[in-house]
């Protein structure tokens, strides 16, 4: 039975505004979803740049973030040097978790495991992005346990089921496969291939709400060498059933942005809304970002992209599609020189935050709710998690 107490607590948060945890420039900020309390998270840390966030806590306060050690190479190489903090987003509180044993310089946390006293985390075999692996690893940092063998490929894009009894996460490599989606137990155990193919990329693995779905996205790796584009896919989680669900490779992948002074890309992924359905950005017809994949020179710098604002055309728009029949509802307008991506709707799934720039601009974060009603810019940056609400 509540008792008045819980009463006036859930109505409190109700009314309480929905936060997000937004990244840009290299820095961390909170925000609430009508874009007020905008502050960056900034910590008197020597030697330390680069804070992103990582898993949020269920109590809605606390967050663990990831620092970068000043002049340390580059991360995508694993030649970066990472810690791990735990911060109180009400107190202000900041503490490290001192790993003991740790497997790697980059070590990366990815998601918290069922009663939070331990987490997921990938470690990048330093100098060797090509050999990554998954870690189970104690919240104090005592214990640190392989979940997926050595060299056997990169290992990223960890999503715990639903139960929180399986991980699913997407392997480059080694050689000669491609990028293929694997489910495990937290152990490395009983491992099912859910997705692999020549020539092509499947990446960005996610649950369904009731997990009995994979979504994943399929790039065309072989004629698509900058992987500009993709489709949207889900399979079972114990093997079985791939269903390819859109056509034509027309979810925006390799989202890159930006102009000379200031630019970027990264993966862009679809996701599941708490309804079931699929939130993911589609382009119209014939689209070409200002920036190009470069075919003439090796890939130094993980962008190795040439800047043609002339050349680009088109744009992209936000979509809900509906695994059961395929049916497509845009969310927000398909308009040329406008690029809307990175969307995440919130746990409750009354609001979706996502990214927009126009052609050759810079990212703005934007808010609307889940029919794409009312949107509106609160920040600038790209949205990272939202913050769950609790009482």
């Amino acid at each position: 039975m509540l008792t008045r107490r819980h009463l006036l607590a859930m109505a409190a948060l109700a009314n309480r505004p929905r936060r997000l945890l937004l990244t840009w420039r290299g820095r961390t900020w909170l925000v609430n979803a009508d874009g007020s309390g905008l502050r960056a998270l900034e910590f008197d840390v020597p030697r330390q740049s680069s804070w992103q966030p990582g898993p949020v806590f269920r109590d809605g306060r606390r967050v663990i973030l990831l620092s970068i050690e000043q002049g340390q190479g580059q991360s995508w190489k694993g030649e970066a040097v990472t810690h791990w903090w735990i911060h109180d987003l009400v107190t202000g509180a900041l503490r490290e978790i001192q790993i003991r044993d740790r497997p790697a310089p980059y070590f990366i946390p990815c998601c918290l495991l069922p009663g939070e006293n331990e987490l997921v985390a990938q470690g990048v075999a330093e100098g060797n992005p090509s050999d990554a692996g998954l870690y189970r690893v104690a919240l104090d940092g005592s214990s640190v346990r392989p979940i997926t063998p050595p060299n056997q490929g990169h290992h990223y894009c960890a999503s715990l089921s639903p139960d929180g009894n399986r991980l699913a996460f997407h392997v480059a490599g080694p050689r000669p496969h491609g990028y293929r989606v694997f489910t495990c137990d937290l152990e490395g155990g009983h491992r099912t291939a859910i997705a692999a193919e020549a020539g092509h990329l499947y990446f960005g693995v996610h649950w369904s709400p009731d997990g009995e779905w994979l979504l994943y996205q399929d790039c065309h790796a072989a004629t698509d060498p900058g992987h500009d584009w993709s489709d949207i896919c889900i399979g079972r989680p114990s093997g079985g059933e791939h269903r390819v669900l859109t056509q034509g490779q027309s979810q925006w992948f390799a989202a890159a942005w930006g102009d000379p002074a200031l630019h970027g890309s990264g993966s862009n992924v679809a996701q599941w809304t708490p309804q079931g359905r699929i939130l993911y950005t589609r382009k119209l017809p014939g689209s070409q970002p200002a920036y190009r994949w470069s075919v003439s020179r090796p890939d130094q710098d993980h962008f190795n992209r040439d800047f043609q604002p002339g050349a680009a055309r088109g744009g992209t728009g936000l979509c809900l599609l509906d695994p059961r029949d395929k049916s497509v509802a845009p969310l927000t307008r398909h308009k040329a020189g406008l690029w809307d991506w990175y969307a995440l709707a919130s746990p409750d799934g009354a609001q979706i935050a996502f990214s927009r720039a126009t052609t050759g601009g810079y990212p703005g974060l934007w808010i609307m709710d889940s029919r794409g009603r009312h949107p509106r810019k609160i920040a600038d940056g790209f949205v990272s998690r939202w913050i769950p609400q609790s009482l």
